[in-house]
C-alpha cells in the first residue's frame, strides 16, 4: 500500500504542474505606452550588458597595449641615448 502511495502522491504532483503549466486564454490588453516602456527597458538592460562585456574585455586590453607602448618607448629611448 506505501508504494502505492507514493506513486499516487506522484500522480497528483505531475497532474497539479500539468494543469498550472497549460495556458490559457489572456484577456489583457497591454497599451502602446506599455509596451514602449517594456521595449525600452529591454533595449537599456541589453545596452548595460553589451557595454559592461566590452568594458570587461577591453579594460585589460587597454593596460596591456599601455604596458607594450611604455616598453617600447623605454628601448627606443635607451637606443637613442646611447
Amino acid at each position: 500500500m506505501r508504494i502505492l502511495q507514493g506513486r499516487l502522491s506522484y500522480g497528483v504532483v505531475a497532474a497539479c504542474a500539468a494543469v498550472l503549466l497549460m495556458p490559457g486564454v489572456a484577456d489583457a490588453y497591454i497599451g502602446p505606452g506599455v509596451g514602449i516602456s517594456a521595449v525600452g527597458s529591454f533595449f537599456a538592460l541589453l545596452g548595460a550588458i553589451v557595454f559592461a562585456i566590452v568594458g570587461f574585455i577591453w579594460y585589460p586590453i587597454k593596460r596591456l597595449l599601455r604596458a607594450v607602448r611604455r616598453k617600447r618607448d623605454t628601448a627606443k629611448a635607451e637606443t637613442l641615448s646611447a
